[in-house]
């Protein structure tokens, strides 16, 4: 099996030598350089040609958002995971089409989740990323243990509130975010549609309102196995937004 080859790049030896152990344990990736500086990784990848990145961001010859915008305008750039200490560049990075923001001490499992989305992404979602905040109107940026993820919103089956947490059901898995359901339904009004005082559902996904014997009425969903209950209240609004659709 071929390995996919990464680049660590990170000032700090200890920093680099950990992340290095990690990728080392993960099957499928071998770290094929380092870099200490900015300078260095844009050798580095010139020479080594590396699919990855691991990219802290303060660093001496250049941070690592400077370099990662220098890499994106390659022709056949590497993906590019930031490793960092600092949870404030998240919007940022990914405007220089970041495809994970991890912060440190990084785990594990939060890097080789990473490595796994950023071999998922396609074109079209890596030039979603590199869309300035304002105009990227159906993102969301998520912070968790795994990282800062940036979840697309039109891929969003469903949103599912559960005490302090909302979770965000998409095709590749679950986010959890603290963001009410009200929240999220006032930034995304287009992509969002509320049918009980749990539940939003993601509009371009709505396959059929059905009535129930007992009068109480379900929605279904495409690639939810099971149909969502729909509250009275909220009926009326789902059967007009379906006519619209």
């Amino acid at each position: 099996m071929t390995r996919r080859r990464v680049l660590i790049a990170d000032d700090e030896p200890l920093a680099r030598e950990r992340l290095g152990r990690m990728v080392d344990e993960l099957e499928g990736y071998q770290v094929v350089a380092e870099a200490a500086t900015g300078t260095q990784v844009l050798a580095a990848v010139a020479d080594r040609t590396p699919d990855l990145v691991l990219l802290d961001i303060r660093m001496p010859g250049g941070d690592g958002l400077d370099v990662a915008k220098q890499l994106a305008a390659r022709a056949d750039p590497p993906a590019i995971i930031f490793c960092t200490a600092y949870d404030e560049y998240a919007i940022r990075a990914f405007e220089v089409q970041a495809a994970a923001y991890l912060l440190k001490p990084v785990r594990r499992q939060a890097l080789a989740e990473a490595l796994s989305r950023a071999e998922r992404l396609n074109r079209a979602q890596l030039q979603a990323l590199r869309s300035r905040p304002e105009e990227n109107t159906h993102h969301l940026t998520v912070t968790s243990a795994r990282g800062t993820e940036l979840v697309d919103m039109t891929r969003v089956r469903y949103c599912e509130a559960d005490q302090k947490y909302v979770t965000l059901h998409h095709d590749e898995g679950n986010t959890l975010t603290d963001l009410s359901l009200k929240a999220l339904e006032q930034r995304f009004p287009d992509h969002l549609l509320r049918i009980h005082r749990n539940t939003l559902v993601g509009t371009r996904y709505v396959r059929a309102l059905e009535r129930l014997d007992d009068g109480a009425c379900q929605l279904r969903v495409a690639d939810v196995p099971d149909a969502l209950p729909v509250s009275r209240r909220h009926v009326a609004r789902v059967r007009q937004r379906l006519r619209e659709l």
